[in-house]
């Protein structure tokens, strides 16, 4: 039986990058599918090759920096599936800059996206996963919410709450079988993960110099992080909740 067999997930930032790559392992898996995210054009592209693929999804336009927003998109899901048992927080941006040079509109625009947008999808997420006698929610924050990198102060603020937001939403939630965890990946082949990347004199010279940061030798891949992803939404992980997983290939083993 597929590992997702009768779970709906709901996905934001499902239409490029790991979040696609989660929806589409997850349709794999047998589990029906909510890509959301603010760009309608690469949510109906990745519903259209689920589908082909024999897959059920459904795109809904979200913005989960909006309250009302990220509420609307999760009542649209149990309105067209029924119910929701995972949910996949992957919307995310990124700045480069330390903290004197970050701008309040960077330091809030950064905050927004990765830490209130995963609070804003999670808490209303809570009140469906309960009525399903629980679920699982995957955070998908980054190995900057465990360790830092110079130029990323916002970014390692933002991804560092992600880390407390799932583990005190595991202790809450644990009584009512809501498990939460956080995916940290290190760089990622993404269009945002190579954003701080392609602004440099030398993109190929840094990309060189990254890979070889990382004891395996190279940056992860989308469907690196999905692999993991489909192991906490599925009933495999049934006694793990609380937990933020280095996916770094050995970066943070030094």
């Amino acid at each position: 039986m597929p590992r997702l067999a009768r779970k709906v997930s709901f996905i934001t930032g499902g239409g490029t990058g790991i979040g696609r790559a989660c929806a589409m392992l997850f349709a794999a898996e047998g589990a029906q599918v909510v890509v959301t995210g603010r760009r309608n054009e690469p949510l109906r592209a990745v519903v259209h090759e689920i589908e082909r693929s024999g897959g059920h999804a459904l795109a809904i336009a979200c913005d989960v920096t909006d309250r009302e927003s990220a509420e609307s998109a999760l009542s649209g899901a149990v309105e067209y599936f029924g119910r929701i048992n995972v949910v996949v927080n992957n919307a995310g941006t990124v700045a480069v800059a330390d903290a004197e040079h970050t701008s309040d509109e960077d330091w809030h625009r950064i905050l927004e996206v990765n830490l209130t947008g995963t609070f804003f999808v999670s808490r209303a997420a809570l009140p469906i996963l309960r009525k399903e006698g629980g679920g699982s929610i995957v955070n998908v924050g980054s190995v900057l919410g465990l360790v830092a990198r110079k130029q990323r102060a916002a970014y390692c603020a933002a991804k560092a709450g992600v880390t407390g937001l799932t583990k005190a939403m595991a202790l809450d939630h644990a009584h009512e079988k809501i498990r939460v965890n956080c995916i940290c990946p290190t760089i990622v082949e993404t269009e945002l993960g190579m954003q701080s990347i392609a602004v440099l004199p030398d993109p190929e010279a840094e990309r060189r110099k990254r890979s070889a940061e990382i004891p395996l030798g190279r940056m992860g891949t989308p469907n690196d992080v999905a692999q993991l992803a489909v192991y906490l939404a599925s009933d495999e992980s049934s006694w793990v909740t609380g937990t933020a997983f280095p996916l770094d290939g050995g970066l943070t083993a030094y």
